[in-house]
C-alpha cells in the first residue's frame, strides 16, 4: 500500500525529541561526568577538533549554520511546489524539530556536559568564610595599586596571543589539569555584529569548539576575555569558574595581561563593595580612569533593548543547563577570589 506522502511520518521524530529530553533531564552524577566526560572524553575531541579549527579564520558556525539555512529553505521551496504550503509547512515543522534535538545531543556530547561537572570549589580550598567586606577591600586595594603601577608597560606593550597561551597553560595547571588545552584563535563571525549592538564581549562555539570576540574590544580588555573563552574550550562551562581561571592567567602573563587582569579583578572587587567603601578606596590614577571610561563608552554604544533581550536569553539558558543564579554567575567570580586560599604566586590551594 503506498503511503500518503502529505502524512510524514513522525515516529523516528517523536523517539529522537525523547532522547533529548532524556539527555537534558536525567539525573547524572557530578563525579562521574568528572571523570570520565570532563577529564577523559571531552579533552580528546576538543584537544582533536580546535587545532582543525584554527585552521580556517572565520567560524565554521557561521559556514554550518549558512548551509542548514540554504538547505531548510530548499526543502520548504520544493516541499511547497510538490504537494502545496500545508503539507510542506508539516514536514518542514517536522524537519525543524529534528535539527534542534540533534542539535542539542550534539551539544551536550561536544561540550555541553561540562555544566554538570563537579564545581571547582569543590576541588580546591574554598572557605565561605573569607567572603568578608574586609577581604573584598583587601582586593580591591590591591587591584588598584597594580593597575596603576602596570599602566604604563601596559599601554606600551602589544597583544601577544602566544604569551596568553603560556601563562593559560601555567595557570590550568594550577587548578589541576593533566594536559594543556590548545587554544583557540579568536574568529571573525557575522555574529560579531550582534556582539556590538548587544554588548556582548565573547563566546565559544559549543560545537566546532572555537572562540568569537567582540572586535570593539578595548585593548586591555581583550587578554581577560580571550582567557575567558579559553576557560571554556578546557571544559570550565560554569562562567565564574571561567572568569577565575581568565583571571589566574592574567596574573601569570606579561604586563598587559597582567594589567587587563587586574582592572577586571577592580571592577568586579568595587562591585560588591557598597558606594561609600568604594569611596575610601585607594585613588584610582587618571590612567586606568581612562581605561574604565573607554570600556563604559563601549558599553553605552549597544542598544539597550538588544542589551536586555541577550540578558533574558541568555539568563535562560544558563538555568536551562543547571546554574540556578542564571546570569549572575557571572558575578560569583568574586566568591572564588575571594574564597579560595591563594599562594604567593597566585595559586590555588587544593
Amino acid at each position: 500500500m503506498r503511503r500518503n506522502a502529505s502524512k510524514p511520518r513522525i515516529g523516528g521524530t517523536v523517539l529522537l525529541i525523547a532522547v533529548a529530553v532524556a539527555a537534558a533531564i536525567a539525573p547524572v552524577p557530578p563525579a562521574l561526568v568528572e571523570r570520565v566526560y570532563s577529564r577523559g572524553m571531552y579533552p580528546l575531541v576538543q584537544g582533536a577538533l580546535t587545532p582543525v579549527s584554527n585552521v580556517v579564520p572565520v567560524a565554521l558556525l557561521d559556514v554550518v549554520a549558512a548551509i542548514l539555512v540554504g538547505a531548510l529553505l530548499v526543502v520548504a521551496v520544493r516541499g511547497s511546489r510538490q504537494s502545496g504550503w500545508k503539507p510542506a509547512a508539516r514536514r518542514l515543522g517536522i524537519l525543524l524539530l529534528k535539527v534542534v534535538a540533534i542539535t542539542y545531543l550534539l551539544f551536550l556530547v561536544m561540550w555541553g556536559f561540562n555544566y554538570r561537572r563537579l564545581p571547582l570549589e569543590e576541588k580546591l580550598d574554598f572557605d565561605r568564610t573569607r567572603l568578608t567586606q574586609t577581604n573584598a577591600i583587601a582586593l580591591a586595594s590591591a587591584a588598584v595599586g597594580r593597575v596603576n603601577e602596570l599602566h604604563p608597560a601596559a599601554h606600551a606593550a602589544r597583544f601577544d596571543r602566544a604569551r596568553l597561551a603560556s601563562a593559560f597553560a601555567a595557570a590550568e595547571q594550577t587548578l589541576g589539569a593533566r594536559h594543556s588545552t590548545p587554544t583557540g584563535r579568536p574568529k571573525k563571525s557575522v555574529v560579531a555584529l550582534y556582539f556590538r549592538a548587544a554588548a556582548i564581549d565573547g563566546m565559544t562555539d559549543p560545537i566546532f569548539l572555537e572562540v568569537i570576540l567582540n572586535p570593539d574590544l578595548v585593548d586591555v580588555e581583550i587578554p581577560d576575555v580571550l582567557a575567558h573563552e579559553w576557560s571554556h574550550l578546557a571544559g570550565y562551562a560554569d562562567e565564574s569558574e571561567a572568569s577565575f581561571l581568565a583571571w589566574l592567567t592574567c596574573l601569570r602573563g606579561d604586563d598587559l595581561a597582567r594589567y587587563s587582569g587586574w582592572l577586571s579583578a577592580y571592577r568586579r572587587a568595587a562591585n560588591v563593595l557598597p558606594r561609600a567603601v568604594r569611596a575610601s578606596l585607594p585613588a584610582l590614577e587618571e590612567g586606568p580612569k581612562a581605561d574604565l571610561r573607554a570600556i563604559a563608552a563601549r558599553l553605552g554604544r549597544s542598544s539597550p533593548l538588544l542589551r536586555q533581550v541577550a540578558r533574558e536569553a541568555y539568563d535562560s539558558y544558563l538555568k536551562a543547563n543547571r546554574i540556578p543564579e542564571g546570569i549572575e554567575n557571572y558575578d560569583a567570580v568574586i566568591q572564588l577570589m575571594l574564597a579560595t586560599s591563594l599562594g604567593r604566586e597566585w595559586s590555588p590551594a587544593r
